[in-house]
């Protein structure tokens, strides 16, 4: 992870309670993370100071790189500029969090990219580098192997994410019960602006999302949403909109697939049975929407995550002979 001066306290604190914190209960070996600054003691926010920070050639060998909130988002550091690049280059995976996404587009690995950060730097953002393809209205996305993420809370999100995708759903619920926070956010799902995008609870849909999430294997139609919350079609249709970006069967089918994904790592049950108890019907089925929501086929998802908990088993990645620390 990447410190600048002045760097916002909780932007840097979340990699470091997600990745920084040794957790051989979830999975063994969890991640090495190291604390890498331009400067040595680099003062942070509130008079803290980094220093034990390693330099910028750390931060160029790790699998994973983190760019917190960067406060000269305008100018930043040129060495950590250039480092990031060069992890990229590398092979590095690349995220950022809030104005983080400053040093990634000066890097250049955001051109020809969507990428989101703060709502309030967005326009910034855009004008600065018109190659990039800002996205102001999203939690998190990923573009290439590029990850960027809006401010503060959303970072959580976005760590809790990369989590997923290295050690599946079953380790990041257990992460997420601990740190209590939600599990996963959709990326999708808006951001927090001048007028908020409201919450679930404050939508009245959270007891209709309980609901759908206990009769997923049920043949749901729009019909019995809107009958289950006594709504019409298009109020209902326009409170997921606000709360959670997504349309009710959007959400469903998501909701199904991380069923799937649950029941693909903790069981032996067939992938047939797996099908029908998230209410995907057939294996063939499973197989579209999965591909098209996790990017792989169900058995590559059991080969890789079932058990999960045992090294950096990304679905990506071919598991290693022996476990091996990713080095964040």
């Amino acid at each position: 992870m990447a410190v600048t001066e002045r760097a916002p306290l909780f932007e840097l604190a979340v990699p470091c309670e997600i990745f920084g914190i040794d957790r051989p209960e979830l999975a063994d070996p969890w991640y090495d993370m190291r604390v890498c600054s331009v400067e040595p003691d680099t003062t942070v926010a509130a008079g803290f100071v980094a220093g034990t920070a390693a330099d910028m050639t750390e931060l160029t060998q790790a699998d994973t790189v983190i760019v917190p909130a960067c406060v000269s988002m305008h100018e930043p550091p040129q060495r950590l500029v250039e480092a990031v690049r060069s992890a990229y280059e590398a092979g590095a995976r690349i995220a950022s969090i809030c104005s983080g996404s400053f040093v990634l587009a000066a890097a250049g690995l955001l051109d020809g990219r969507r990428a989101t950060t703060h709502w309030m730097h967005a326009d910034e953002l855009a004008d600065r580098y018109p190659a990039v393809e800002v996205d102001p209205s999203v939690l998190y996305l990923e573009d290439g192997g590029v990850f960027t993420s809006a401010g503060t809370a959303a970072g959580i999100d976005l760590c809790l994410e990369l989590v997923r995708r290295d050690h599946g759903t079953a380790v990041v619920n257990a992460l997420a019960r601990r740190l209590i926070v939600p599990p996963h956010r959709d990326g999708g799902q808006a951001q927090y602006v001048r007028l908020p995008a409201a919450a679930p609870e404050d939508t009245g849909i959270a007891p209709l999302l309980d609901w759908a999430r206990a009769h997923l294997r049920e043949p749901l139609t729009l019909d019995d949403f809107a009958q289950q919350s006594h709504l019409s079609r298009r109020t209902l249709a326009r409170r997921f909109h606000d709360a959670l970006a997504l349309s009710p069967l959007r959400w469903l089918q998501r909701e199904r697939v991380r069923h799937a994904q649950h029941l693909l790592e903790t069981t032996d049950i067939p992938v047939e049975h797996i099908a029908d108890q998230s209410g995907l019907g057939s294996a063939t089925n499973l197989r579209r929407h999965f591909l098209d929501h996790v990017g792989v086929s169900p058995q590559r998802y059991r080969h890789t995550f079932h058990q999960a908990g045992r090294g950096d088993r990304s679905p990506n990645r071919s598991a290693p002979p022996e476990p091996e620390q990713s080095r964040a």
